[in-house]
């Protein structure tokens, strides 16, 4: 070991060892920096830090830490779907040490004998420390797993008084075993001389998660669109997903089930309902600058309308350009090969708002 890094891995530990009683969290970095303070979190590779000398929370890319200590307890996921509830502390600058209870245990049948009672599955375990893509301090409590976002975009033209009013929203909360997000939607859209165009999708969904990155889901699935003529289509979906890829840099899934269609519309029409097959793919990159990527497809066939065929597709780009703020410009498209009579095949909106998340 040479002089230098020599004196780094003292100064680093001095560094926790002076601050043990206090349960400060320790960070070295790749460039010799040491950084005390109080990890609240890491998620698509970037760890954030409150520390005593700054007004705002520090951001630092994961690739960048080589050695964590901390006495505080995590949510801690890895690449390989894993997840604990426990501590987290480097070996050396490759490999870090997860001192837990493992959630997953709460899975097993664990045999009940007299007088004896079941035990949560824990120990020790040495992992890479690339493989850890998620961290949640447990002590935040419950503000610390809830996620949201507004985006709000909005243009006024002269020519026909044409007038657009965007909003999308979405809420998250992410548990130990489970995870709950949902989003909310509108477009309004007025001009002289044309019918009002207006625009509302809203969807719930719930993931429990399973071994090796695996999870059952249900969603609940709401659109209303004058295009298409939809006052209502309201989708039931059940099934199973996985995540493929699922690094500090993207992650890449797939899920499959059944639908249950339900639609009413905005002329004489009547409602009709169908059984569908649900088959779908997410994609999200955020390990490009301050840019981030979410592109999704689901398709559904269907069971009980012959020959009857619907997707949709959404993409996202978002620029991170101030603290918690953001640009982003998005894309919805759906489609239907069996549309009701006057109504188009293929709607689609393009969006630029401007954002804010939790």
């Amino acid at each position: 070991m040479t002089t230098e890094k020599s004196i780094l891995l003292l100064a680093f530990v001095l560094v926790l060892f002076s601050h043990a009683s206090a349960q400060t969290d320790s960070l070295l970095l790749s460039n010799g920096n040491i950084i005390v303070g109080e990890i609240k979190s890491m998620d698509k590779g970037v760890l954030t830090i409150e520390t005593d000398y700054s007004d705002s929370d520090f951001k630092i890319t994961w690739s960048e830490i080589r050695k964590i200590a901390s006495k505080t307890k995590y949510l801690i996921t890895l690449s390989n779907g894993k997840r604990y509830n426990g501590t987290l502390n480097s070996i050396d600058s490759l490999k870090v040490e997860i001192d837990s209870y493992n959630p997953e245990g709460l899975l097993r049948t664990i045999s009940k004998r007299k007088n004896q009672s079941e035990q949560l599955m824990g120990g020790r375990e040495t992992v890479g420390l690339e493989e850890v893509v998620y961290l949640n301090a447990l002590n935040e409590g419950f503000w610390s797993r809830l996620s949201a976002n507004v985006d709000l975009g909005w243009s006024l033209t002269r020519a026909n008084n044409l007038k657009q009013l965007n909003v999308r929203s979405g809420l998250g909360y992410l548990a130990d075993l489970w995870k709950i997000r949902s989003s909310y939607n509108v477009l309004r859209s007025t001009q002289d001389n044309a019918g009002d165009v207006k625009r509302t999708d809203a969807s719930a969904a719930y993931n429990y998660f399973l071994p090796r990155d695996w999870f059952l889901l249900y969603n609940f699935t709401f659109l209303s669109n004058t295009e298409q003529l939809i006052r209502s289509r309201i989708g039931n979906q059940i099934g199973l997903g996985k995540y493929l890829i699922h690094t500090n840099k993207t992650y890449f899934g797939f899920q499959a089930g059944v639908n249950l269609n339900s639609e009413s519309y905005f002329d004489d029409t009547s409602s009709r309902n169908s059984g569908e097959a649900m088959l779908g793919a997410e994609l999200n990159l955020y390990d490009i600058g301050d840019l981030n990527l979410l592109t999704s497809v689901m398709a559904y066939p269907g069971f009980t309308e012959s020959r009857r065929f619907r997707t949709d597709f959404k993409l996202d780009v978002k620029y991170d350009f101030f603290s918690d703020f953001y640009l982003k410009v998005g894309t919805t498209m759906n489609f239907d090969n069996q549309p009701v009579e006057g109504a188009a095949q293929l709607d689609y909106v393009l969006q630029t708002t401007v954002g804010w998340e939790l």
